[in-house]
């Protein structure tokens, strides 16, 4: 492999794959121009605008670095990304070239060294998307969207449409002024068979795309002080490590939409450390690489990576899916600081009732603290009962026991006192951030629709159909004219305290909400029969079809009854 090169010549008459130890694709596509670009959309831009520029100078696709193996073999360690992209975008482009006419034996040539040569793929990806990746991308046998399990497999399939899509109304010209200047551009290349080396380029080294991770900068360090230190052990070392990150980045394929993988390295080492104080992972782990022999602490940390990411797996997963304590957790968000108590449940091994117990509690905390939106604290109020729950002694009851003292203590304790029932009451008198008044609602809907129901199972937040916060008294009133339209006169005081309020807020689905607008409160009402919620509005206007400030205030006190007691 030349260290100067095209991409032809790079990818001819040998075979690259990215190892299993590697990020997964990870390059996104938007198919709405409107919104920012992702990668695979400026990918394609990029081409766009150099073949319509006359420059004379080939493209150019920059630096990959690979480690090299026997029989023309290259794991990729930096530059995948882009080299996966360019082999979805030459097959979606030899497709439609297909579809206009025969392969002239020249082009047929060039997809044997670029793309296949019969049963030789050219690049293959992390192995559990390598066969979605063959018979989706190269082969086209799979014409479906269904069994795709990880995001890394959602990605290839939309990134293999989204080329497909633009190139369908190509022409001939087009595609062959676009396969020319791919084949043809320029790129460099540093094959190593040392993989210490390829390591330690990996951490220096930052080509366009998606800039590294923190995880996947500890990663490397992580392997590169093995090679350094391990001694005797470095093989073995080196394997293991491989191992764990390859569990670890199939779970970042399965959680990566509900949670960060720099933020769970975080809370990992809050777990590892046992405090939840830690909060610079880079800063912290290059200072123990330093100190000494890191090797006991690299061994034991990549161990706690891989079980906190196989924990939160099942509780993203699994669990959530299962379990409507964790779901509702879940679909509160910004549960940061829950997270370490969870992943130490899941470590000791907790029955599920107990983990629900903790989420419910850990639920009920957030959710003050957001609403409440004080700047105390509140690591500071449960960092010692974190610290106190461990393998020995793994009971829930000192945090539950916490949480409830912090939500009942009284104002005579300042320093914990922001959090309990004067202060939550106080924050949902007037107006609630939307998303967060969409989830109380949905609370309450439950609360309505399970009164005097033995065995009532409760409705999950997703089944309700496209959510969004209906004001019943609208912002602003029909034609001007609120108390012909059935609400009071819009005076100071109104528009102050009852527009925006628990009282005056309403769960429909999206489609039921823009049908009723800001009509008259009648027609409203009439539309009012799918949600328990919106049934009780119906049932108290029954004898006066008004809605005022006087119904506002008994329903918000309805409301903020069932929340006290509740959350």
């Amino acid at each position: 492999m030349e260290a100067s090169t095209t991409i032809k010549q790079m990818l001819a008459g040998n075979r690259i794959f990215v190892p299993t130890y590697q990020r997964a694709y990870s390059w996104d596509t938007e198919f709405e121009k409107s919104k920012a670009p992702k990668q695979v959309n400026v990918f394609l831009s990029d081409l766009e605008d150099y073949n319509k520029s006359s420059t004379k100078s080939f493209y150019y696709f920059g630096h990959f670095l690979f480690e090299e193996k026997p029989d023309k073999k290259f794991g990729v360690i930096d530059g995948q990304q882009r080299l996966t992209t360019i082999v979805i975008f030459l097959s979606a482009l030899f497709k439609r070239l297909s579809s206009i006419r025969k392969l002239t034996e020249t082009e047929q040539e060039i997809f044997e060294d670029i793309i296949k040569r019969n049963s030789t793929y050219r690049f293959e990806t992390v192995d559990y998307d390598k066969q979605l990746f063959k018979d989706y991308v190269i082969d086209q046998t799979k014409k479906d969207k269904n069994g795709l399990e990880t995001a890394s497999a959602k990605r290839i399939v939309n990134a293999f449409d989204f080329f497909t899509s633009q190139l369908e109304s190509k022409d001939e010209s087009y595609l062959l002024k676009m396969l020319n200047t791919v084949q043809n551009a320029t790129c460099t290349t540093h094959p190593v068979k040392d993989e210490s080396e390829a390591i330690q380029m990996f951490i220096f080294q930052n080509n366009r795309g998606k800039k590294p991770s923190n995880l996947e900068i500890i990663k490397a360090q992580f392997m590169f002080n093995v090679h350094l230190y391990g001694g005797e052990e470095k093989e073995s070392l080196i394997e293991e490590i491989k191992n764990r990150f390859e569990k670890i980045y199939k779970s970042i394929s399965s959680i990566e939409y509900n949670i960060n993988e720099d933020d769970v390295l975080v809370y990992t080492l809050r777990v590892h450390f046992n405090s939840l104080w830690e909060t610079n992972a880079i800063e912290k782990i290059n200072k123990l690489l330093s100190d000494g022999n890191p090797i006991p602490f690299i061994k034991s940390f990549t161990h706690s990576l891989a079980i906190s990411f196989e924990h939160l797996t099942t509780f993203f997963g699994k669990d959530e899916r299962e379990q409507l304590e964790i779901h509702s957790l879940i679909t509160l968000g910004g549960i940061g600081i829950a997270i370490p108590f969870v992943i130490k449940a899941y470590k000791f091994g907790l029955p599920t009732n107990t983990i629900n117990q903790l989420c419910s509690k850990l639920e009920s905390i957030v959710l003050r603290h957001r609403l409440i939106g004080t700047r105390a604290d509140i690591t500071s109020r449960v960092n010692d009962v974190f610290q106190n729950f461990t393998a020995e002694k793994p009971d829930i009851k000192p945090i539950i026991d916490r949480i409830d003292w912090m939500k009942k203590t009284g104002g005579d304790s300042w320093w914990w006192a922001y959090w309990n029932d004067t202060e939550f009451e106080r924050s949902i008198q007037a107006a609630v951030p939307h998303s967060t008044a969409k989830y109380l609602l949905w609370k309450y809907e439950n609360h309505l629709e399970g009164q005097g129901k033995s065995g009532y199972s409760p409705t999950r937040f997703d089944k309700i159909v496209s959510p969004e916060l209906e004001h019943i008294a609208p912002q602003t009133p029909t034609d001007g004219k609120p108390v012909a339209a059935g609400y009071c006169e819009y005076d100071e005081e109104f528009k102050q305290q009852y527009i925006d309020c628990l009282g005056n807020y309403l769960l429909l689905s999206k489609s039921h909400n823009c049908s009723v607008g800001n009509n008259p409160f009648a027609d409203k009402r009439a539309t009012y029969n799918h949600l328990a919620q919106q049934r009780e509005i119906q049932e108290m206007t029954k004898d006066n079809l008004t809605w005022t400030k006087q119904e506002i205030q008994k329903r918000k006190e309805k409301i903020i009854t069932f929340l006290k007691d509740n959350v």
